[in-house]
């Protein structure tokens, strides 16, 4: 059982910064690859920023210098985003892959949280 939550979502005008988090509980992976996307009605969902238990970083080209992700205390994950565009509207959602034998491959999804960039 995992359990993935977001949260840190809002509104903000463009160029306005917020920090999402995700915090993780249950029987997390021992190692893993976590992955922050983003869903926009009419869009395909998007992968925005990813981050290994060995700390490897990646990054979608459209939020590179902008974003940046992290590992936070515990089970917990963030992504700083700085210098937000209307564009950036979504719902952001976090995703936790297992690297681990015995459960290798399985995802482990949050309920998302809205981030709305409006002037």
């Amino acid at each position: 059982q995992v359990q993935l939550v977001e949260s840190g979502g809002g509104r903000v005008q463009p160029g306005g910064s917020l920090r999402l988090s995700c915090v993780g509980s249950g029987n997390i992976p021992t190692y893993w690859h976590m992955y922050w996307f983003r869903q926009t009605p009419g869009k395909e969902r998007e992968m925005v920023a990813t981050i290994g238990s060995g700390r490897t970083t990646t990054y979608a080209d459209s939020v590179k210098g902008r974003f940046t992700v992290s590992r936070g205390l515990g089970h917990s994950w963030n992504l700083q985003m700085n210098g937000l565009k209307e564009e950036d509207t979504a719902v952001y959602y976090c995703n936790l892959e297992s690297r681990t034998v015995g459960t290798y491959g399985q995802n482990f999804w949050g309920a998302g949280t809205q981030v709305t960039v409006s002037s």
